[in-house]
């Protein structure tokens, strides 16, 4: 590809996964009569994310080489001197998601012929990941506000559907409402802040909107004493909160899990939980104008970093500790932005994509070996029957924890240090948050390994093994596990190589180079906050790095992490028992998930019901139909009547009205002469 983008070419990045799910979709169900199986269906949904892959790294490299697009394609309407406008924005920021969006989909994609093979919403899913794929795009690539919240609802749509695929189990419809209504909350606080940008900067797109920035800057909110960016940049980070699943809008992503395994992967490691990171990221010229917002996004970051890992470690079922390793995850990416290191959080973003759907994969490998058992406490000794499962599990979790030389090290490394030169207020309480996290991320994640892969085999003791994910009897629950078809394991060892080798590959490019330099892609004022300049001092390349990770504190946090957790679950099992009977107030809390279920159902759903009985009871019966609509019909029928009495037809009548109107006038006239 020449360093000139083609729209056309850019065009089909995203329209290739949407004409594969149409056609999967309409053809390949019952509502276009089933005219294509299974093998057409999930071949046009390959093949169409398979040219959106190839298209996008094609594209990378044309942006490595210097090339830009900034153009719209297509003018919706205009509204005054708004225009409403599809186009796309194609820098190193943008493509390198593209890359990272194609890949893990098209690893999903094959993955999922093996984990829904038995599955009677075989052509569905396909479309609907297909689908995901194309509103992920959308987002990504785009260069204006309306774009970017048409994708940005679109993914909220297709992840509703994904949650709640298998319809007929009430946790999986409670779960995709769930997701539903607090990503609304968030994107009730995101459209605010697109209306203030339309309405101050007079523009949806990017370009124009960053230009007005510092005339954005000089403004204040009216009515407070608030800063008018701030107020953006805060509402734009709601946004960010609920579709990041940042704290207290995290509470929908560890139900998600009831969807397929496939699109745990997809929307809750790689995809749609970071769109809220790369707005932010995209956003870098409005957050730098605000330092509230900033130390807000940082404050909120941390919270979810640590509380979110705290979670992780009593939880038994394998996939629920992935989710909330991702929740705490999103909570570093979060710090990063925070602390204005955009490109580091970007880092993070990309390095998690992999390792983190390489262990949702895995853990659904593991799902299906173990004929459908979740429960972590009936595994054991899996790593002898499940061996390139085990080793790639094995990749995936130290590249979680930051373990030198592998991905997820050198990004989760550069955070920490970049919280720790930051100068915001919330940056002390940040910087031991993200530092007690890498201990907590080692505990919970080689718990999980441990349990799993190692020791006693438990898997024939289960009681309630009988049962599979789909609600269904179990398949055997009693015979021994065993690997999984190559078409389940093949994405796993895809993953598990950019998992160890892509941080050393991009660490420095991304991080010091000219990658999100050229064009002005992050923005960031180095003068207030230092962090990126302070990394560039003490980090010279791959090697040094990694090798000085051996010395640091993360790394023996990290080392202390799993050698706890080996304790505990391996060498003295009755331990955590012990300490959860001495600590019983602190697992109840855990337990309980801090409560917030327990408040958003107890006291805010309840709440909203008694204010919309109180709204429906005094606004709509009492004032409504009883004073404007039954009201309205008695005053008129109460002033006809009098009317009706005057024009009465007796002449006696009509003297008494007028003589009654001749004293009335005299008395007024009298009393205005006085």
């Amino acid at each position: 590809m020449s360093q000139t983008l083609s729209a056309a070419t850019l065009l089909a990045v995203p329209l290739a996964p949407l004409a594969g799910s149409l056609i999967a979709g309409v053809l390949g169900t019952a509502f276009g009569g089933n005219r294509i199986g299974r093998a057409a269906s999930h071949s046009v949904t390959i093949l169409g994310v398979f040219v959106a892959f190839v298209l996008s790294a094609l594209t990378l490299q044309s942006v490595m080489a210097g090339a830009h697009f900034d153009r719209t394609l297509y003018e919706w309407m205009v509204v005054g001197g708004l225009k409403m406008e599809v186009g796309f924005l194609i820098d190193s920021l943008t493509a390198t998601m593209m890359c990272v969006v194609t890949f893990v989909s098209l690893m999903v994609h094959i993955y999922t012929i093996g984990y829904m093979a038995d599955d009677d919403g075989y052509n569905r899913f396909f479309s609907y990941i297909s689908l995901f794929t194309f509103s992920m795009l959308m987002l990504v690539m785009s260069n204006n506000f309306l774009q970017l919240f048409f994708g940005w609802e679109a993914v909220g749509l297709v992840s509703y559907l994904l949650i709640g695929f298998w319809f007929n189990r009430p946790t999986a419809i409670f779960a995709n409402l769930k997701a539903f209504m607090v990503n609304r909350v968030g994107d009730f606080g995101f459209i605010l802040g697109i209306g203030l940008i339309a309405a101050y900067a007079g523009s949806l797109n990017y370009g124009e909107v960053f230009a007005k920035a510092s005339q954005l800057a000089g403004l204040g909110f009216p009515g407070t004493q608030w800063m008018l960016i701030t107020v953006i940049c805060i509402c734009l980070f709601i946004g960010a909160m609920g579709k990041s699943a940042q704290f207290p809008l995290h509470v929908w992503l560890p139900d998600s899990m009831e969807g397929p395994t496939p699109i745990s992967a997809l929307i809750h490691a790689a995809t749609m939980v970071t769109a809220g990171i790369f707005m932010v990221a995209r956003m870098s010229p409005l957050f730098e104008l605000s330092d509230t917002a900033l130390n807000f996004v940082l404050v909120i970051g941390a919270i979810t970093a640590l509380f979110m890992g705290f979670l992780g470690i009593i939880q038994n079922d394998i996939k629920r500790v992935v989710a909330y390793s991702t929740l705490s995850q999103l909570g570093y990416m979060t710090v990063a932005l925070g602390a204005s290191a955009y490109s580091v959080a970007v880092f993070h973003l990309m390095t998690h994509a992999f390792f983190k759907a390489l262990l949702f994969l895995a853990a659904g490998s593991v799902i299906i070996g173990m004929h459908h058992n979740q429960d972590i406490r009936w595994m054991g000794g899996v790593r002898k029957y499940m061996p390139i499962t085990w080793i790639t599990f094995l990749l995936g979790s130290l590249a979680l924890i930051g373990t030198p030389f592998f991905s997820g090290f050198y990004s989760k490394d550069a955070i920490i240090e970049a919280v720790h030169a930051s100068k915001l207020p919330g940056a002390g309480f940040a910087y031991y948050a993200v530092l007690a996290g890498v201990f907590v991320t080692a505990f919970y994640s080689f718990r999980l390994y441990f349990l799993v892969f190692h020791g006693k085999e438990r898997y024939d003791q289960n009681p309630d093994a009988h049962h599979d994910e789909h609600g269904q009897h179990g398949h055997g629950h009693d015979e021994k596990p065993h690997e999984t078809p190559w078409v389940v394991w093949l994405p796993l060892v895809l993953l598990a190589i950019p998992s160890v080798v892509i941080g050393a590959i991009t660490l420095m490019p991304m991080l010091f180079g000219d990658f999100f330099r050229l064009n002005d892609v992050i923005h960031v004022d180095a003068a207030r906050h230092p962090a990126m300049a302070v990394l560039a001092e003490k980090i010279h390349g791959w090697m040094p790095m990694a090798l000085h990770g051996f010395t640091a504190p993360p790394f023996w946090l990290a080392l202390t992490g799993v050698a706890a957790s080996y304790y505990m679950y391996m060498v003295n099992p009755a331990l955590p028992a012990a300490i959860q009977r001495s600590f019983r107030p602190i697992y109840s809390l855990l337990e309980n998930k801090y409560y917030l279920d327990w408040f958003n159902e107890n006291v805010i759903a309840r709440g909203a019901r008694l204010l919309g009985s109180g709204l429906w009871k005094a606004g709509d019966r009492a004032l409504i139909d009883g004073l404007a609509v039954n009201g309205s019909w008695r005053l008129v029928g109460w002033v006809a009547g009098m009317v009706r009495w005057i024009q009465s037809g007796y002449l006696y009548h009509y003297a008494l009205v007028m003589i009654l109107g001749i004293f009335v006038l005299m008395t007024y006239f009298v009393w205005l002469n006085k």
